[in-house]
C-alpha cells in the first residue's frame, strides 16, 4: 500500500471511529462513550480484516469457480487473468451477485486478498470486451491499492447508520454524565448527522478513484471504447432495472446502484458517468 493511501486509511478509520465515539457518548453518557470505544475497536479489526466477507455476505455473493457457477467461470476467468497477468496482479477470488442489475465491484484488504463481483445482470447485458473493460476497472482499484479504504468505509460507516438508528430509539436524556444519560440534543444531531457523515466521509475518498480506476481500464486493455461502451449500458440499465443497496456499499459498485432512497441520490460516491465517459473520450 502506497504512503498516501496509508495516510487516507488511519485517517479514515479515526474520523469514523470518532463519530462512533460521539455516538455512544449522546445515546448513553460516559458508559456509552466506554462502549462507543469498544465498538470502535471492534469495528476497526473486522473492516480491516473482514470488511470483503461482509460486503459479498450482504448481496448474498455466490462463488465463481470450476466446479461452482462453471459456466460463468468459464466465460470470465480467461478474461481476469489475462488482465492479471498484464497487471502483475495475483489472481482475485471471483462472485456472482444474483441481481438483474448490471454492476459489479471489487473488495479486500490487498491483492493477495482481492475479490472480484460481478451481477447476474451485468454478465447478460455485456459482451466480452465490455466485461474485460469493466474488470479491468475494478483490478484498477486492486492495482491502485484503494480497495481496503472502500471496504473498511464500508464497514464502519454502516455501524455507524446502525447506531444512529439505536440513538432514535434508545436515546439519552439531559441528565449529567455521572447518572449514565446521554444528551438530547447530541442524540438529535447523530440521528440527522451521523449517516451523512459517514456518506460524505465516503464521497470525499471515492470521486478521484474512480477516475483513476477508469483510466487503468483504458491503459491496461488499450482500449477505452470497451469502457465507454460498459459504462453507457450500466447508466441505462441500472436506471430500467434498480438496485437496493446500502448507502454504506453503494460506493464499491462500478456505477452507483439507482434506487429510490433520495440520501443516496444526493451524496453521490460517483463522478457523473457523463464525465467519465468524457475523460475516456479524450485518452481515445
Amino acid at each position: 500500500m502506497t504512503t498516501t493511501n496509508t495516510i487516507k486509511t488511519v485517517l479514515l478509520l479515526g474520523l469514523l471511529s470518532a463519530l462512533v465515539l460521539f455516538a455512544g457518548e449522546a445515546i448513553a453518557g460516559r458508559q456509552g462513550l466506554y462502549m462507543g470505544l469498544g465498538f470502535a475497536v471492534l469495528m476497526n479489526f473486522s473492516g480491516y480484516f473482514f470488511s470483503d466477507k461482509i460486503a459479498l455476505a450482504s448481496y448474498s455473493a455466490q462463488p465463481v469457480t470450476e466446479t461452482e457457477n462453471p459456466e460463468v467461470y468459464r466465460r470470465v476467468a480467461p478474461i481476469v487473468q489475462g488482465l492479471c497477468q498484464r497487471m502483475s496482479l495475483p489472481m482475485p477470488r471471483l462472485w456472482l451477485l444474483p441481481e438483474d442489475s448490471p454492476n459489479a465491484f471489487a473488495t479486500g484488504r490487498n491483492p493477495a486478498h482481492a475479490s472480484v463481483a460481478f451481477t447476474v445482470g451485468i454478465l447478460r447485458l455485456m459482451d466480452d470486451r465490455e466485461i474485460e473493460g469493466v474488470v479491468a476497472h475494478e483490478l484498477g482499484h486492486v492495482l491502485h491499492r484503494d480497495i481496503l479504504i472502500s471496504s473498511v468505509a464500508a464497514t464502519i460507516a454502516a455501524a455507524i447508520m446502525f447506531i444512529s438508528r439505536m440513538a432514535f430509539w434508545f436515546g439519552g436524556s439531559s441528565d449529567d454524565d455521572d447518572r449514565g444519560g446521554g444528551n438530547a440534543i447530541a442524540v438529535f444531531l447523530m440521528m440527522i448527522l451521523g449517516p451523512i457523515a459517514a456518506l460524505l466521509i465516503q464521497m470525499a475518498i471515492s470521486r478521484s478513484r474512480e477516475y483513476s480506476a477508469d483510466e487503468a481500464s483504458a491503459q491496461y486493455t488499450h482500449a477505452p471504447n470497451e469502457l465507454i461502451s460498459a459504462l453507457g449500458k450500466l447508466e441505462t440499465y441500472s436506471k430500467r432495472i434498480p438496485m437496493e443497496a446500502s448507502p454504506s456499499t453503494a460506493h464499491l459498485f462500478i456505477i452507483k446502484p439507482f434506487t429510490s432512497q433520495w440520501f443516496m441520490n444526493v451524496f453521490s460516491t460517483h463522478p457523473s458517468t457523463a464525465d467519465r465517459i468524457a475523460r475516456l473520450q479524450h485518452m481515445r
